[in-house]
Order: structure tokens, then sequence, then C-alpha cells
């Protein structure tokens, strides 16, 4: 059940034929679990795979065209507030779309959009199928771990175009990052119960999702990212974030990439605060809000573009002037942050936290999704909606997963003479994870 911002909930199929035609499904509920649909949307149209982008690397630039968008009530309720919608905002060819007082017929679809006829209603939906305009398809293998197996099954991904956090830029806005990325319908991970779901619904026939047991919000402990994440404006990184419950304090590291493999090391952030008691959202339901002070930063450049950008920045901006170095870390809590990199202290974020168990009883973390224009959620009306990719715990590993932190970065002197940070070889960091993680 994806989360998108405003919040909306919704599952999607997509089908993409040799033709270049395409036929999508979008289900949309009432509730985070995805069991009280609401409407579903049959979208019809053509897509063209254009050339590598250029912007973020790894994705591949395409053109779509609608044909078609079809609407489908699941309930008087869902088509009163639609219409209501509809009629209230849409130009003069759909303020009639649907005359007050219809009864909602089961099964009817109605047309939103028509290429033929020129008439398009989705607007006040907030629709838009711009992520089809950023595609990246990724593939491999996942082990057999089941008794007397052997092996690996192929497990293919369809990264799609991310959906702006602000509504009233979605219909304009051009993808740079991705959401959360589809199964391919033969070549799927396992298990996964939602798939099949999914896969044979339509239209008329939404996706009811297994009941899932509400999690309560449990945040000590270690938390990873489980790939490479990418993020708008070119971001590409991995977090890891050490909760301490007892005291309220929390410590985060970001590592970021100038490639979507995450091999290629930019930068290094370390920040450390507290964190309030969480409350359950009134906006999100399923959600808890938090709010996170930060207050002291560290950063270790990894690349000599990095260092010139900080060497070059402004004096009494970021750390000790011209004194950066690849690999070796410096503290930027003196200087208030890193003009340079956005980095500001002590600071403030309002947040969206929710916990949840996968289908393999593994512990997962969703963090409030980043505003798309690269702003802070700074303030409480700019707390998120959506969330980011998850974290998943090391299970019973927090304090072997901290000394490990601990003992990641060894071997050079600080600009103040200290213990500096000195990466291990990602190799070395992959074996760490795999050891803590028991992955299928």
């Amino acid at each position: 059940c994806e989360v998108r911002p405003g919040p909306e909930f919704l599952t999607r199929s997509y089908l993409f034929y040799a033709n270049r035609l395409f036929k999508a499904y979008q289900f949309y509920y009432w509730d985070p679990s995805c069991r009280d649909p609401s409407y579903s949307l049959v979208i019809k149209g053509k897509l063209r795979l254009r050339q590598a982008s250029w912007i973020t690397r790894g994705a591949t630039e395409a053109d779509y065209h609608l044909h078609k968008v079809g609407i489908v009530f699941h309930s008087q309720k869902a088509m009163r507030e639609v219409a209501a919608w509809i009629n209230q905002t849409s130009g003069e060819g759909c303020s009639g779309f649907l005359p007050p007082g219809r009864t909602w017929a089961p099964g009817a679809l109605y047309e939103l959009l028509s290429a033929k006829t020129e008439r398009d209603c989705t607007a006040a939906l907030g629709f838009a199928m711009h992520e089809l305009s950023l595609v990246r398809v990724e593939k491999h293998y996942q082990p057999l771990l089941q008794a007397q197996q052997s092996g690996s099954r192929l497990v293919e991904e369809l990264y799609l175009g991310d959906i702006h956090t602000e509504w009233v830029e979605r219909l304009h806005y051009r993808p740079t990052g991705y959401q959360q990325p589809m199964q391919s319908a033969v070549h799927h991970v396992h298990p996964c119960p939602a798939c099949g779901i999914i896969y044979r619904a339509d239209e008329h026939h939404p996706p009811i999702l297994p009941v899932r047991a509400q999690l309560p919000m449990q945040l000590s402990g270690s938390w990873v990212s489980t790939h490479c994440e990418v993020r708008p404006a070119v971001l590409f990184l991995t977090r890891y974030f050490i909760f301490h419950g007892n005291n309220h304090t929390w410590e985060g590291y970001y590592y970021h990439y100038s490639d979507p493999l995450c091999k290629q090391p930019t930068f290094t952030i370390y920040a450390s605060g507290h964190y309030t008691q969480g409350v359950p959202s009134s906006k999100v339901r399923g959600g808890t809000e938090l709010a996170f002070k930060v207050t002291q930063a560290r950063v270790t450049p990894m690349d000599q573009v990095t260092v010139m950008m900080l060497n070059s920045s402004e004096p009494g901006s970021c750390g000790l002037t011209s004194s950066w170095s690849a690999g070796v870390e410096q503290d930027i809590t003196p200087t208030n942050g890193c003009l340079a990199l956005g980095i500001k202290l002590p600071h403030t974020e309002y947040e969206l936290f929710k916990t949840e168990q996968d289908v393999k009883d593994r512990s997962l973390l969703y963090v409030g999704e980043r505003p798309t224009d690269g702003s802070s959620p700074d303030s409480p009306d700019k707390r998120p909606t959506s969330y980011q990719a998850p974290l998943i715990q090391c299970a019973g590993a927090s304090e072997e997963f901290s000394n490990y932190v601990s003992l990641k970065y060894l071997g050079k002197k600080d600009a103040n003479g200290n213990e500096a940070l000195k990466p291990l070889p990602v190799a070395f960091l992959l074996f760490i994870a795999l050891l803590c993680f028991r992955w299928d």
C-alpha cells in the first residue's frame, strides 16, 4: 500500500506492450492499509523511451501520450466527493461531469480524459502520469534460502519518477528522483502476498490487501538503508540511524555518492541531537509525528570536487577556513553548520515516522519524505505526508553495529589533531551489512 503526498493511499498495476502501448491501473483507498477502496483509474496510452537522462544518472527519459483515462467509483461517497472536486475546479468542458444527485452505479466507467474528444477532467484529482517520463529497470538475484534449495531467482523492479510533495506542483513537475519500485509480476521478490492480489485486480475489482497488525512506534536501535537511494535534484545516498530510547537522543550517518550504485562517495555527514515523544498523526493515519533537534554535525569530504567546494566556501561558514582534505572529518558545529552543504545548526525538523513488519517479520522504519524543492521540514506546516524508502532494523545488533560505525573511520588526524575518519572499503561494509541482515 503506497502513500503519496497529500496523503493519498494507492496501489498500482502497469502493463506495457511490445508495440509501446500501455494500460495502467491506479487503485485509490480511504485507508493506509489499502483495504477500503474509494475509486479506480484505468489509464491507456503510449510510451516512447528516449535517451539516457543527463540529469539523473542511470535513468532513461521517456515521452508518453495519454489516450484515455476512466474512473470507476466504489461507493456513493467516493462518487459524490470526486464529482464535487471536478465540478468546482474544472473548466467549461467538465463542469457537468456528473450531475448533482446522480446515484452511484456499481461498475460504471466514466471517462475523465479522451484524446479524441480533447476532454480532460483529471486535473481536479491532482492526476498526472509524469512518473512515466523517468524510467529505470533493475535486475538482481534473490537467493533461495528454503530447505533443500540452492541457487537464486531473478528479481526485476521498475523505478518510475517521483511525485512532487506539493499538490499544486504535480501537474507540471518533471521527476528527477524515483518512487518506491514496482515488482515484476513474473520476476518479483518472494514472498510477496500483495503482488498476486494486485496483479489479478482490475478497475471493477480493486485489490484488498491482507490485514496487517498496527505496530507501536519502537525507535530504539540501529536502522540502515536497504539499497542505494535516489532523491530529487540528483542525490544518491545511504542512511544509517541509531536511536537511544532511554534518553531520546539520536545519531545519523548520511553517506552521499555521485552515482546511482552508491560506489563513488562524495561526502559523509554525521549528525546528532534529540527527539520528542511521538504523537499519532491526525493527518496521515498510521503515522507518528515527532520533532528532531539537530545540535551537532561533522562532515567528511570523500572526493576532490567536494574538497575544493568546501575550501572555497565563505570563511567562517563551514568549519575551519581552507582546511578541508579528502577522508578527514571536521566538526561544523562551531560554525553553526555548513552553508555550502545547506546545513544549519542548531536546527529542528518536524517529522513523520511509521514502523512496520515485512512478510518475514523484519522491522522497517519509514521516515517522512523530503520536500521535493530541497527545503527542510522546519515548521509544523511543512511536516511530510508521505514516506521515503524504508530502513531496516539490525535486530539485536544495536551495540555491535554502533561499535562498527565508530571503528569504520580510523587512521587519520582531523584539522583539530584528533583521530579522524577513514572509510573502510565498500566490500567490507557490505560484508558487515550481510552479517547484520537475513537476506532472502
